[in-house]
């Protein structure tokens, strides 16, 4: 374990935060916000290209990020171990417990494309997809809440806080990402779960659908996240969404979970999932044109869904 040293003040200060693929884009920015407030940082980033290849288990990019904490007076190490394996996942627990002692917070950040229109979608770029979004998730926070409980049961309940990262794609879906939607969907219901099973042991779990310009977005959003003039707010900046993110991960949230946010620019939106809306109970079964019936008048009396992103 690393010697004692006097932690910096700020909303995190004494904190240990483990952040997963926080080498480049919005892990980058979040794991800096974190430091900037005191906190000791844990950073994981496989050095992998947008798409998932490549790279290599290089850890170059993390370790860029923790050398530019420590000349900023903070305190960070690497963690290039793949969090959508078990023995990844674990060793990014055991990391934060070496170097720092303790884990107070995990943002699960990790993520990568493969675009496709369904047809087009191989299985394999749906697995990969999957694995690194909705297993890269479960995995750390799985053996993050193992810790916890633990605590919990020895005496030392802990104040503990979990980010996941959804997106807009799973919130409401978008063409030609269908992997990825289904998997930032996916990462919802497991924070919803989550939090519900682990407050007991003093975790908070909560999920963001963040938007920013990152090497995921700056293509496929190029409009969008084009940089602005010289002078202008740079409302795609990453570092625009990190201070809900450190409030989140912070002692200061307590009493938040089970929630879901999203974020760009300067507007923080507190989204309103599923609900029940017009609804019709003869107390009987109907046959399948009265149900037909049934549910167009019910959807005539229905607000629009949401626009899927990038529907014609």
């Amino acid at each position: 374990m690393s010697a004692p040293t006097a932690h910096r003040a700020g909303l995190c200060a004494g904190r240990v935060v483990a952040v997963t693929g926080a080498g480049r884009g919005l892990g980058r920015a979040h794991a800096l916000a974190f430091a900037a407030e005191g906190a000791r940082v844990v950073v994981n980033d496989l050095g992998v290209r947008p798409d998932g290849s490549g790279g290599g288990g290089s850890s170059g990019p993390a370790r860029e990020v923790v050398e530019e904490i420590v000349a900023a007076g903070g305190e960070a190490v690497v963690h290039g171990g793949d969090i959508a394996t078990a023995a990844g996942a674990a060793s990014l627990v055991t990391t934060a417990l070496d170097a720092f002692g303790r884990l107070d917070t995990l943002v699960n950040n990790a993520g990568f494309l493969r675009d496709r229109m369904l047809v087009n979608l191989d299985e394999d770029d749906w697995d990969a997809v999957m694995r690194v979004h909705l297993k890269g998730h479960f995995l750390p926070l799985k053996h993050a809440a193992a810790h916890w409980r633990a605590e919990a049961r020895a005496g030392r309940p802990p104040v503990a806080r979990v980010i996941n990262t959804s997106s807009g794609a799973g919130l409401l879906g978008s063409v030609g990402q269908g992997n990825y939607a289904a998997a930032k969907a996916g990462i919802v219901a497991l924070t919803l779960v989550a939090a519900a099973e682990l407050g007991r042991y003093g975790v908070q779990v909560n999920a963001l659908a963040p938007a920013a310009r990152t090497r995921m977005t700056e293509q496929t959003f190029a409009a969008t996240m084009a940089a602005p003039g010289e002078g202008a707010f740079d409302a795609m900046a990453p570092a625009n969404v990190s201070p809900l993110v450190v409030w989140l991960g912070s002692a200061s949230s307590d009493g938040v979970t089970g929630r879901v946010f999203e974020a760009e620019a300067g507007r923080i939106t507190v989204m309103e999932g599923w609900r029940p809306g017009p609804t019709d109970d003869r107390g009987a079964r109907r046959s399948p044109a009265e149900a037909g019936e049934t549910a167009r008048r019910l959807l005539a009396e229905a607000a629009e869904p949401g626009r899927v992103y990038g529907a014609s």
